[in-house]
């Protein structure tokens, strides 16, 4: 056994205990009530799950077991080029712990023997039609690897269920080492003609990847290890960590989880938004011949509006200030592409955009999010083909939501299954209540 396994188990099992005496104890404890208009428009706010990895504050911004963004900068261990690397995060949110260096260096070495890719998974992305959107092969490429499920085959034969955590370890950790190959690959097939990049066993887990995907300029992987890192954990009621949790809770394999999170992760609403915000903020360009002034940008963003569509990139279903993330990529851009036209277009947008926002009386939260700075970066280093953007945040989501699940299977959790009732029963409880009133 490992020493990151050994250390999960340590963790893990005993709390597993803990978990089932805080329930036997104060199960019948009322944490709150919820309103109709909550049950129709998404549940939103409603409590209904438990994430141990993080947790999203309105106005903090997303916490990573307790620590902050800002914080997480400063703590985390580092490549070259100064930023953090994804091995830290995962360490952190896996055990709660922050890593040492050689903590994190484990992990990538992990990782490294971890890697290879199943030739039948190549073979089959290779028989899809050039068209098919990335996601689509991403969510493809992992059902393939399904194959090598350590879960599905130990459960298969025979398992206790107190010991379904330790073959799913190993699908995490196989999973999660495996999808910058997978990534890459599809990359280079769909864009660059087919010609693709063996992995660099010297580099780190987000240094190959970028190397892969045939980028190695020292600040493009220094960007790809913070890209990786802060996109790699949003609570758990976001819809690829849900999906992800939903599935798994009926037992289902690493694999066959995260397939499912990737699919919510591909919808216009979550993870496909960065590429959204390119494309607007390219036509913007494109219609203003460069950097447009304030004036033009103001009658632009109003004249989005007026169509009835929003600004993409700004709100949050949550957050009610900045998004942290896109504070931290903010920060890389001025130290490393101040003089870029396109950041300076993302710059004058995050200038002039809140204002209008708020004055339309309508918006909880005018400010942007993550997505409204990620693929310009990426874009600055040659990484133009937008519709991969989501790509890049499954391959960092993953960190995230496979460890969220190996907890899941740690602590016992049960199969997620809540009530649902029809609209004439909603209608019926609200005239009762009338009538007792």
């Amino acid at each position: 056994m490992d020493t990151l396994k050994e250390k999960f188990a340590s963790l893990a099992l005993p709390m597993r205990a803990d978990v089932k005496a805080f329930i036997k104890e104060h199960g019948t404890h009322v944490l709150g009530s919820y309103t109709i208009e909550q049950v129709y428009q998404g549940m939103k706010g409603m409590i209904g799950m438990v994430t141990e990895t993080s947790k999203l504050d309105p106005e903090e911004g997303i916490r990573f077991r307790g620590y902050s963004i800002p914080e997480l900068r400063e703590k985390l261990p580092r490549g070259k080029g100064g930023e953090n690397l994804p091995e830290g995060i995962f360490y952190l949110l896996l055990t709660g712990e922050l890593p040492a260096e050689e903590d994190a260096r484990e992990v990538s070495n992990q990782w490294a023997r971890r890697s290879h890719v199943p030739k039948h998974v190549l073979d089959m992305l290779d028989m899809l039609p050039q068209h098919t959107h990335p996601m689509t092969q991403f969510s493809m490429a992992i059902l393939a690897m399904q194959t090598e499920s350590v879960f599905a085959a130990a459960y298969r034969k025979g398992l206790h269920k107190n010991d379904y955590w330790d073959p799913m370890y190993e699908d995490v950790m196989n999973l999660i080492a495996r999808l910058p190959r997978v990534a890459a690959y599809i990359y280079r097939k769909t864009y660059k003609n087919n010609v693709h990049i063996e992995p660099d066993p010297k580099l780190d887990w987000g240094a190959n990847f970028s190397h892969m995907l045939g980028y190695d300029h020292p600040d493009m992987k220094a960007l790809m290890r913070l890209y990786l890192t802060i996109h790699a954990d949003h609570e758990g009621g976001n819809v690829s960590a849900h999906a992800t949790h939903l599935v798994g809770s009926a037992l289902s394999d690493a694999y066959l989880s995260l397939s499912s999170g990737m699919n919510g992760l591909a919808g216009p609403l979550h993870g496909l938004a960065a590429q959204e915000v390119a494309r607007w903020i390219l036509e913007l360009k494109e219609k203003y011949k460069g950097v447009p002034s304030r004036e033009q940008l103001a009658e632009h963003i109003n004249q989005t509006l007026a169509e009835g569509k929003v600004v993409p990139g700004y709100g949050h279903a949550v957050l009610r200030k900045t998004d942290p993330r896109y504070i931290a990529q903010q920060e890389f851009a001025k130290a490393h592409l101040a003089d870029d036209e396109l950041f300076k277009i993302v710059q004058l947008i995050y200038e002039v955009t809140p204002e209008i926002l708020k004055a339309t009386g309508k918006i909880k939260n005018p400010w942007p999010n993550v997505d409204a700075h990620s693929g310009i970066l990426l874009m600055h280093y040659g990484l133009t083909e937008y519709d991969f953007f989501t790509v890049l945040f499954g391959v960092s989501r993953a960190i995230g939501v496979l460890t969220s699940l190996l907890w899941d299977r740690a602590l016992g959790a049960p199969i997620e299954r809540p009530g649902s009732v029809t609209t004439e029963w909603m209608k019926a409880q609200v005239a009762k209540s009338k009538a007792t009133a």
